[in-house]
């Protein structure tokens, strides 16, 4: 990948463009609370040719929000048990309102 093809994806929320420290810095936390959220399983940041880690921005929401749990004093193992289980839930609403849509009439008034 060339210097322009990295750059056209700076906008890819997906894109692990961060690399551990600066991770950490951006969200006011250590380097050991990321390795921490990836022990727990919350997040999975790649891993560059050099074996470094590199984190894409949704990583680093998903990580802001257990720091907040933790912060309130949730312990860690229990904030990213949270953090899975509001994604599944956010999952599930998701699917329950496309099944919703897809079981109303097409013209509600050719049902009356």
């Amino acid at each position: 990948m060339t210097a322009d093809d990295s750059f056209g994806r700076l906008d890819d929320d997906g894109y692990p463009a961060y690399t551990m420290g600066r991770a950490a810095d951006m969200l006011g936390t250590t380097q050991g609370f990321l390795r921490a959220v990836e022990e727990a399983r919350l997040i999975t940041p790649l891993r560059s040719a050099g074996g470094h880690r590199r984190y894409s921005r949704y990583q680093l929401r998903i990580a802001a929000r257990a720091r907040e749990l933790v912060d309130q004093g949730t312990p860690i193992e229990a904030a990213c048990r949270i953090i899975i289980l509001e994604d599944r839930l956010e999952e599930a609403q998701r699917i329950n309102a496309e099944y919703r849509r897809s079981a109303e009439p097409a013209n509600p008034t050719a049902a009356a």
